[in-house]
């Protein structure tokens, strides 16, 4: 203390650093306590065969957990993809904030030792039969089975629309790869040079990471203030549904937000054609099917969203029911346990629950599936927690701050850091996202945490 008895800045900031590495490694554990007797516990003789279709983030961290926790399980990993995107870090490219070589890892460096590694696609499910069928022709028995296939983005639902083209004439897509986003700022750093007339959208279908086009809306208005450019131009979000936001709380956040800025919104506005070197989009009302032709400076497009045709075609997906046109997996949403086949489990995108398609809502359900597995190798009742459909986006505002938005299958907010408020500018929640989800998202993938 100095003489004035006041926190002197080094002890201040001190404090700060202290607070900040105190909450980074609760992110990187997942706030678990790692015991001694915990991590000695025996490993289950099993000699059953698990097939796992996928090498997201889903299907790496149930295979590292399985590996380290049952002895003698053969495990057979189905995925062509050797590259692993770090998906959360997309928006970061997209917005200047990241170089996009921090996005790409090796799936090979993530998964455990001692599986088979089939790098092809799977083209068929057969689960009355419990088997898959590959690109190749190649069937691949199971006696249990995971899907972690991811979803599809069905840019093909865009008449025009060929992401071949983003980062040209304006066009702007964050979601298909790391190229992309890496193109997707070179359109958006070119736009607000100028300035000008700007279109963002967003889908009516179920889709992965809702958060990111809000976070593009938000760092687009940024980036403009940042270029001088603000004023004359005019950002514009075109929602195919009757809200930007699934939660009603955050969707009234981000409106207020948008208000102040000058943001305007469009409701029941469905992109459905792009003339890109003419820089125009057609939007239709799902309602009326009345047709808009809206001219273009900049446009961020969110393609519709929807299961793999593998799953789709299967009888593993939804017959029927609000989830039945996307195809999406039929699972238990507390369990993700299959509701018509005992011996599949899902997680990740391709899950056909409420909410949860992010990374933190794998964080939170691997242990949980993972589990769920074993208790039913076991030939037990499944033990594992209920899953509660948590979902977290850490909302980018501006650089520097961001919101840390946590909410479960109700909507209920969730925060799990006390001092960081929910719906309140966060410079911590903008470092989380920065520096320290990467490392928690690693962790989480070689089943850690």
């Amino acid at each position: 203390m100095s003489k004035s008895g006041k926190s002197s800045g080094a002890i201040g900031l001190s404090r700060r650093n202290f607070l900040i590495r105190a909450s980074a490694l609760s992110m990187v554990t997942g706030g678990v306590e790692m015991t001694a007797p915990a991590l000695a516990k025996a490993a289950i003789k099993t000699n059953a065969k698990v097939v796992i279709v996928g090498s997201g983030l889903g299907g790496i961290a149930i295979a590292n957990r399985l590996k380290r926790d049952l002895d003698g399980v053969k495990i057979t990993i189905v995925d062509r993809k050797e590259i692993h995107n770090y998906q959360p870090g997309y928006t970061l490219v997209a917005t200047g904030i990241w170089p996009v070589d921090k996005v790409a890892d090796r799936n090979s460096d993530l998964q455990p030792a001692g599986i088979e590694w089939v790098q092809e696609m799977a083209t068929e499910f057969n689960p009355e039969a419990n088997f898959i069928t590959t690109d190749s022709g190649r069937k691949i028995p199971y006696d249990f089975l995971l899907v972690a296939t991811g979803l599809h983005l069905d840019f093909d639902k865009i008449e025009g629309m060929d992401i071949k083209h983003i980062g040209t004439n304006g066009l702007a897509s964050v979601y298909p790869s790391p190229q992309a986003a890496s193109a997707t700022w070179q359109a958006m750093d070119t736009f607000r040079q100028k300035g000008g007339e700007a279109v963002m959208t967003l889908p009516g279908t179920p889709m992965k990471c809702a958060g990111a086009p809000l976070k593009m809306t938000f760092m687009l208005d940024d980036r403009l203030r940042q270029a001088g450019k603000r004023d004359n131009s005019k950002i514009t979000f075109h929602s195919a549904g009757s809200n930007i936001f699934g939660v009603p709380v955050i969707n009234e956040n981000v409106l207020s937000r948008w208000s102040k800025l000058g943001i305007e919104t469009q409701y029941k506005s469905q992109l459905t054609a792009i003339d890109i070197g003419g820089r125009r989009a057609t939007f239709i009302d799902p309602s009326t099917k009345d047709k808009t032709e809206v001219p273009y400076d900049f446009i961020h497009v969110v393609p519709p969203m929807r299961a793999p045709d593998a799953i789709k075609n299967s009888s593993l997906s939804y017959q029927d029911g609000p989830m039945a046109s996307g195809g999406w997996l039929e699972v238990d949403k507390f369990s993700l346990q299959h509701t018509r086949f005992p011996n599949v489990f899902g997680i990740g995108d391709i899950n056909g629950t409420p909410r949860g398609k992010t990374a933190a809502t794998v964080k939170k359900s691997a242990p949980i599936v993972a589990q769920n597995i074993i208790d039913a190798i076991e030939g037990k009742v499944l033990s594992g927690d209920r899953f509660d459909g948590y979902t977290s986006c850490p909302l980018l505002l501006r650089e520097g701050s961001a919101m840390l938005l946590e909410f479960d299958y109700a909507g209920k907010l969730t925060p799990s850091i006390p001092f960081v408020e929910p719906l309140q500018d966060s410079y911590f929640a903008w470092l989380m996202k920065y520096r320290f989800l990467k490392p928690a998202y690693i962790s989480v993938a070689k089943g850690r945490v």
